[in-house]
């Protein structure tokens, strides 16, 4: 791996474990091992550019893994559902979702920074299309297919958060359960 993908990696970790402002960049150098230079030749403007990054990395790594369980199911209900049962059984078998969220850098971050919001709202807007595109294939309308789009990404990621602040994974389950009666 080339010492820019590192960073990126070993932060993105980082900052869903702890936060933005939780981590500083003297503990993502001293995680990857390199020298304050070899950062900030990767990432001139800093932290927030670094930041901007992680979001980026996290944006194709959750779509994809959203587009290869949305490809491989006939319809949004059965999608929905394996996707909802991967995130349970990571939970549980983790005890987090690193990697499936971004929401803390969102709720830290998003009203102090255009260019950190701006990458937040598109790996959200490409989430709900993903839901959106399955969702006219089953039938729906696109009003329909948007406003469920926009019920499924703000109910999974709710759910998410909780999962997180309660420490199990009741709230993922709850909306396997009903999110298929909605579809």
């Amino acid at each position: 791996m080339d010492t820019k993908s590192l960073i990126i990696d070993v932060a993105t970790n980082l900052f869903q474990q702890k936060g933005y402002k939780g981590v500083g960049l003297n503990e993502i150098i001293k995680a990857c091992n390199i020298s304050k230079g070899s950062l900030y030749h990767h990432f001139p403007n800093g932290k927030e550019e670094l930041l901007i990054a992680c979001l980026q990395l996290l944006n194709e790594e959750i779509t994809k893994d959203i587009v290869e369980i949305f490809e491989r199911y006939p319809t949004t209900r059965e999608a929905a559902e394996a996707m909802i049962s991967k995130l349970v059984e990571n939970f549980e078998a983790e005890g987090t979702l690193t990697g499936y969220t971004f929401s803390s850098i969102v709720s830290e971050m998003a009203s102090l920074s255009e260019p950190v919001r701006n990458a937040c709202a598109q790996l959200y807007q490409k989430i709900q299309a993903i839901y959106m595109e399955k969702l006219l294939a089953d039938g729906f309308t696109k009003d329909k297919a948007n406003a469920i789009a926009l019920m499924m990404t703000a109910s999974i990621e709710g759910a998410m958060l909780l999962c997180l602040t309660q420490k199990e994974a009741e709230p993922l389950k709850i909306i396997s359960q009903l999110l298929p009666k909605m579809l």
